[in-house]
């Protein structure tokens, strides 16, 4: 008998059993509720986003690793577990979840009053408000040090103008999380949406993501009290601390995603029949399948790893580049190999690998490109900064 890729690893030594029943729960809403309907959402370049939002606050899993205020309380690990089987489902699907819980729910969380959290985060948990982050900008993303966004005093209130770009929620959100420069450095803003000088525009036309809204976010004069800003950081650890949270969750995503195509192009291979034998048969397609199973393995130990870690005694940036960039790699790596399996079958939305394929280019790319994750671990093998 067959035997899933990922049973080879018997990776059930590395999780408890209550970190897999929440994963469970998440893969069964997914098969019913995600799968059937993802390709059509691609297709269309269209997202049920609130609704969805109510849903998953129903599973429990937006902020669900956060404390308090509604949230669940789990571990990282439960967490990573629950984003795989989100993004096999669909990576836009991660998306939503992430940039709610681990960007604009985390910022209000860590930095927030507690005037702030109990004003959002309950809401944010439930799925009734949904929230985006508000960080790159069109000629910033890789430096986000170098923001024009600026926020000025006047009188006790803020003056907020500037744009950002890239947004994932953005245009269907009802409060966005704002970095801007100030006087006194990077600072933080909760900026509700129906602020008056705030646009959304939200991004067509894109070949990836498309189960995903995408924005861009404007703001004009926009003016905002004085308990709008975040006090509880300053400059770009602020940011970039909610950024590490997000990239936790894609090194178990992107996991989710690759076993997708993989059992997807086991199943057809097993299936499909040439020369009067399955593909499934012949040595090159057996090499193929048993390459990218040793990279979903490895990559998944190397998740579960850093959530034990992150459970435990704590992660480093550093160790999250290595789990974002060795697995959004490999996961399109593994993507683009499926895709060569199923040959013209491939490329067609019946079935899920060009779709997983083209959102992993962006998942490639977003919240640290491959490049920058590469510089940050030449940085700590060599003590020098290669991207200043």
């Amino acid at each position: 008998m067959p035997t899933a890729p990922l049973h080879l690893f018997a990776l059930e030594h590395h999780s408890s059993e209550e970190d897999r029943a929440i994963a469970s729960v998440v893969k069964d809403y997914v098969d019913a509720h995600i799968k059937p309907q993802v390709a059509d959402w691609f297709e269309h370049g269209e997202l049920p986003a609130r609704e969805l939002a109510r849903d998953f606050g129903s599973l429990g899993v937006l902020g669900m690793h956060l404390q308090g205020y509604g949230c669940a309380g789990t571990s990282a690990t439960a967490y990573g577990l629950a984003a795989l089987e989100l993004e096999a489902g669909d990576s836009g699907i991660r998306s939503l979840v992430s940039v709610q819980g681990s960007l604009a729910m985390f910022a209000i969380h860590e930095f927030g009053t507690e005037e702030q959290k109990r004003a959002w985060i309950p809401g944010m948990a439930t799925g009734e408000i949904l929230g985006c982050f508000g960080l790159t900008e069109a000629d910033f993303g890789s430096n986000p040090q170098g923001m024009l966004t600026h926020a000025r005093r006047d009188g006790s209130d803020w003056i907020l103008n500037g744009s950002k770009m890239w947004i994932t929620n953005g245009s269907v959100s009802d409060v966005a999380v704002v970095w801007a420069q100030t006087d006194d450095g990077i600072r933080g803003f909760i900026d509700p949406t129906n602020t008056p000088g705030f646009v959304a525009n939200t991004i067509h036309k894109k070949m990836s993501l498309r189960a995903s809204v995408t924005s861009e976010l404007v703001f004009t004069d926009i003016r905002l009290p004085a308990d709008a800003m975040l006090p509880g950081v300053k400059g770009l650890r602020g940011p970039l601390s909610c950024l590490n949270e997000a990239r936790f969750g894609i090194a178990f995503g992107a996991i989710g995603a690759a076993r997708d195509c993989l059992e997807t192009a086991i199943d057809y291979s097993v299936n499909r029949v040439q020369f009067d034998r399955p593909i499934a048969g012949y040595q090159l397609t057996q090499k193929k399948l048993a390459d990218m199973t040793l990279e979903l393995g490895k990559g998944m130990l190397l998740a579960l790893h850093l959530g034990h870690l992150k459970d435990t005694v704590g992660i480093t940036p550093e160790q999250v580049s290595l789990g974002k960039l060795n697995n959004a790699r490999e996961a399109l790596k593994i993507a683009r190999e499926c895709r060569s399996i199923l040959g013209g079958n491939g490329i067609t939305l019946e079935y899920p690998i060009i779709r997983h394929m083209n959102n992993l280019e962006s998942v490639f790319t977003y919240e640290g490109t491959n490049e920058m994750h590469t510089l940050v671990i030449g940085n700590a093998l060599t003590g020098i900064a290669a991207f200043k």
